[in-house]
């Protein structure tokens, strides 16, 4: 580990350029807050590699970012966000939705509205949702969140993407605007389940007990999806009528959905739910569930304003080392040759970002 963390960064460079050989996972970390002569060095290097190796280190990048929150990896995200293929677009922006800075915000409007892959404008439509929920609590300026709301109205209106408007709905689901409800209801009552999944995702968004029955009338719907989305309303908006049918979820033969029951009943809280937790951490012998049920037991604890007691004693595991596991488990996918897509001309100086200059919307506003 020592050789790792003492690694020159040219090493991990030749590394990347050596396409017979798989990188190494304990050099990736090195790739975290790249700034200065690093960043640039990267960026150089970057139209160098296959497309291939391009796709697999933006995927182990994503998961080191969300795995461990010490890792950043902004910079690059943000420097390749104008890649040629549109995986790593989308991974990008997959790794930039970890972090709140208001100029993704611009970033995020303009590949919704012009990028032409529906997966990079669908999660771009999801990277504005915590914006809008920001605007919801004064954290952002008024006028910033009308422009997110009135682009992500827009492209559920017009967008015909079906993914794409799923994720405006459910990123404006965060919005009190009057016409917001009605876009919900309709999206419920449409006969596309993964309209009605989304229409669920908002309603618990919403924080609007006027949800409830609905949320209610799918908590045993034939659908996973929905089964799990109703379920977790239900815990956003607090509803205690669907104990008894969490209870029953948290058993359910889908795994996403007994942990959204689980976690639904930690937020709605009461001796009921907590006394029903309790019986499953007991039951457990899944170290894995075990450790979901006890963040669940001190959540509800939180909830009920109670002190949380350590239910099982868990050994204290190296955060770098877990990270390391976790990749060289994986295997390596075939690497295969594509046409360097990034644009080596593009100056970026000393590791600056790309200028908000190239995402246009400055003198266009939202006139399509």
């Amino acid at each position: 580990m020592s050789e790792i963390s003492e690694l020159p960064f040219q090493t991990l460079i030749d590394a990347l350029l050596d396409e017979d050989t798989p990188i190494n996972p304990g050099y990736l970390i090195h790739l975290s807050d790249l700034e200065g002569e690093e960043l640039t060095l990267f960026l150089e290097t970057w139209p160098r590699l296959p497309l291939g190796r391009r796709q697999t280190l933006m995927e182990d990048l994503h998961e080191l970012g969300s795995a461990d929150a010490l890792l950043s990896f902004e910079k690059i995200g943000r420097n390749v966000i104008l890649d040629e293929d549109p995986q790593i677009r989308l991974l990008a922006v997959q790794i930039l939705r970890e972090f709140e800075e208001r100029n993704l915000i611009l970033m995020y409007l303009q590949l919704l509205k012009s990028d032409p892959a529906a997966e990079v404008r669908a999660e771009s439509a999801s990277g504005l949702g915590q914006f809008v929920y920001l605007g919801e609590i004064d954290r952002l300026p008024a006028e910033t969140l009308e422009e997110i709301e009135d682009r992500l109205l827009h492209v559920f209106h017009h967008d015909q993407a079906v993914l794409v408007r799923c994720r405006a709905l459910e990123s404006v689901g965060y919005s009190n605007r009057s016409e917001v409800a009605k876009l919900i209801e309709s999206a419920f009552n449409s006969d596309d389940h993964e309209l009605m999944t989304s229409a669920l995702i908002a309603m618990g968004r919403s924080m609007d007990s006027h949800w409830e029955t609905s949320i209610l009338s799918m908590l045993n719907n034939t659908r996973p999806s929905i089964r799990a989305e109703a379920a977790r309303a239900a815990g956003e908006i607090e509803i205690e009528d669907a104990l008894s049918t969490l209870i029953e979820l948290t058993t359910d033969s889908e795994e996403y959905v007994r942990s959204a029951a689980i976690w639904s009943l930690s937020e709605i809280g009461g001796e009921r739910a907590r006394q029903s937790l309790e019986k499953l951490f007991q039951e457990s012998d899944d170290d894995r569930e075990a450790d979901f049920l006890e963040s669940a037991l001190d959540h509800i604890a939180f909830t009920d304003g109670m002190q949380p007691s350590p239910l099982l004693d868990f050994p204290t595991d190296t955060p770098e080392d877990e990270l390391l596991e976790m990749l060289i488990s994986q295997e390596t996918s075939t690497e295969s040759d594509g046409n360097g897509s990034f644009n080596a001309n593009q100056n970026f100086g000393d590791g600056e970002y790309l200028d908000d200059a190239q995402f246009d919307d400055e003198d266009e506003g939202f006139q399509d």
